[in-house]
C-alpha cells in the first residue's frame, strides 16, 4: 500500500476532537447568576442595615421628645403624671412592635423594666418620686434594649451634674455633700428605708426636677448614637 502524504503524529486525531477542545479551554470564573445574587444579597444587606439605623435613630428620637415633655410637666407642676407616663411607655412598646415585631417589642419591654427597676430602688429609699420612676420606664421602653445602658449611665451623669449646679446655686454645697454621707451611712444600715429627715417628702431639702435629669441623658444618648454611627 502507498500512503500519499505525510503521516500523521500520534495523537493528533485526539485533539481535534470536540471534546477536547472543550476540555482545553481555561476555566471561566463563576457565571453572572451567582454575580448577580452576591450583588443583590449585598443590596438587601445595606438596606437592611440601613433600616435599623433608621429605626434606631427614631427610638432614640422619640425616646427623647417623650423625656422633655416629661421633664416640661416636672417642671411647671412638680409633677409627672400619669396620663402621660402610661400611655408614653404604650407608644414605646407599640413603637417597637411596628417596627420590629414581636422580638423588638420583647426588648423594649426588657429595657423599660430594667430602667425602671433601677431608680425603683432610689424611689423605695425616699429620694425619687414615683413619676420620675415612669418617665425612665417609658424613656426605656422607646429608647430600647440597646440604649439602655447609655441612657442610665448618661442621665446619672446629668443629674448628678445638675444636683452640683443646684448646690452651688444655693451656697449649700457643704452641707449637701455632708447630708449624702449621713444617707450613706443610713442606707447602709438601714437598707431602702427612707432616712428621716433626708428624703423627697421633706420641702426643706434641695430638690432636682428629675425630669430634666432623664431628658438630658436621653439627649446626650441620641448625641452619642450620632457619633458611633
Amino acid at each position: 500500500m502507498v500512503f500519499l502524504g505525510r503521516k500523521p503524529r500520534k495523537g493528533l486525531w485526539l485533539r481535534s476532537t470536540p471534546i477536547a477542545k472543550l476540555l482545553s479551554q481555561p476555566a471561566t470564573p463563576r457565571s453572572c447568576a451567582t454575580q448577580a445574587g452576591q450583588e443583590r444579597n449585598s443590596k438587601h444587606a445595606e438596606v437592611c442595615l440601613v433600616g435599623k439605623l433608621n429605626a434606631e435613630y427614631a427610638y432614640a428620637v422619640c425616646a427623647l421628645l417623650c423625656a422633655i415633655v416629661g421633664a416640661a410637666y416636672d417642671v411647671g407642676t412638680r409633677r409627672i403624671p400619669n396620663a402621660f407616663t402610661l400611655p408614653a411607655i404604650v407608644f414605646g412598646l407599640l413603637l417597637h412592635f411596628t417596627l420590629g415585631g414581636w422580638r423588638q417589642l420583647g426588648m423594649a419591654a426588657a429595657a423599660g423594666l430594667g430602667c425602671g427597676l433601677i431608680f425603683l430602688l432610689f424611689y423605695l429609699a425616699g429620694g425619687m418620686g414615683g413619676g420620675d420612676v415612669k418617665l425612665i420606664t417609658a424613656a426605656g421602653c422607646t429608647a430600647g434594649l440597646s440604649r439602655m445602658g447609655p441612657l442610665l449611665i448618661l442621665t446619672s451623669f446629668a443629674g448628678g451634674v445638675m444636683a452640683i449646679g443646684l448646690a452651688l446655686y444655693h451656697r449649700r454645697l457643704k452641707e449637701t455633700f455632708m447630708n449624702m454621707s449621713v444617707l450613706l451611712v443610713h442606707h447602709r444600715t438601714e437598707g431602702l428605708v427612707p432616712h428621716s429627715e433626708f428624703n423627697i417628702g421633706n420641702a426643706q431639702t434641695l430638690r432636682l426636677p428629675y425630669g430634666l435629669a432623664i431628658a438630658a441623658g436621653s439627649a446626650l444618648s441620641l448625641g452619642l448614637l450620632l457619633v458611633q454611627r
